[in-house]
Order: C-alpha cells, then sequence, then structure tokens
C-alpha cells in the first residue's frame, strides 16, 4: 500500500481572506461550488471552518462512489484540514497571498491506496481524475469571489 496524493492549485484574484472565508463557509457557499461529482452534501455539526462535520458522497469514476464524513480542522492560518472518517482520505486546503488582491489556492489530497494490480492503476490515474475535480471546483470558487465587489465579505 502506496500514499496516493492529488493536488491542484490556482491563482485567484481576490483577497486571500475572502477566498479562506468562502471556502470554511460549508453550511453556505460551499454546497454550491461543487461540481457534479458531488451528491448528499450535509453539513452535521458546524458549518464555518473549525469543528464542521460535512458529509458527502464523491463519484470519482463511473464505478468508484466514495461515501465521506469529514472532520474540518484549522491547523494554521489560511488552512483547512478535512480528514474523512470512513477512509484515509485527507484534504488539505492552503490560501496564502500571491501579491496584491490575489490568492494562491492548493488542494492536496492523500488517502492510503490499495496493493497491487489495482494499486498501481490508482496511482497512476485515480490523481488526474481527482485533480479534474478539484480544478472544476476552484474554477467555480474562482467566479464566486471575483465577481464581487467585496460584498461577499460583509456578510
Amino acid at each position: 500500500m502506496g500514499q496516493v496524493e492529488a493536488t491542484t492549485e490556482r491563482i485567484i484574484a481576490a483577497d486571500p481572506e475572502e477566498v479562506f472565508d468562502t471556502l470554511a463557509d460549508y453550511s453556505g457557499t460551499r454546497a454550491k461550488l461543487l461540481p457534479e461529482q458531488y451528491s448528499e452534501y450535509e453539513v452535521r455539526e458546524g458549518g464555518d471552518g473549525e469543528g464542521t462535520l460535512v458529509h458527502w458522497k464523491l463519484q470519482a469514476t463511473s464505478k468508484r462512489v466514495r461515501d465521506c464524513l469529514l472532520e474540518v480542522t484549522e491547523p494554521s492560518s489560511g488552512q483547512l484540514v478535512e480528514k474523512d472518517r470512513n477512509s484515509t482520505m485527507v484534504n488539505t486546503w492552503t490560501v496564502t497571498p500571491a501579491g496584491e488582491g490575489r490568492a494562491k489556492v492548493v488542494v492536496s489530497t492523500t488517502w492510503t491506496g490499495a496493493t497491487g494490480i489495482g494499486g498501481f492503476f490508482e496511482r497512476a490515474f485515480a490523481p488526474k481524475g481527482l485533480a479534474r475535480i478539484h480544478d472544476a471546483f476552484l474554477e467555480r470558487l474562482a467566479a464566486e469571489v471575483e465577481k464581487g465587489d467585496g460584498a461577499a465579505a460583509a456578510g
């Protein structure tokens, strides 16, 4: 069994704090940013960053659906970590300044992969597929925070 990792990043033309707050808004904005591979989204506890417990199903391929129950922590400034109670999967979201009025968002997902030939294919193809899903999410995140004139931050 080996560690599998998928990492995607994007520069977003918005204030890093606003980008982070939007990411951490599990009870509001987060659900509408999720691409079609996500279903059954439900906030079970909290809803704003640290202390949130959120559920979703992620259909990574036509045959592979992950039932995720994620605990959210904020181990450091600008970082959200989602640990799945149902597997070894961990999503780490990091938002850092990238120049005036710009934010760099990096999402990295890791999990313990399968062994044997299944594990080989998982390590070869799963990161690319997950990167596409993350990229779609980051595109929606950018559209959400870049459209604003700061109105979203006022809430």
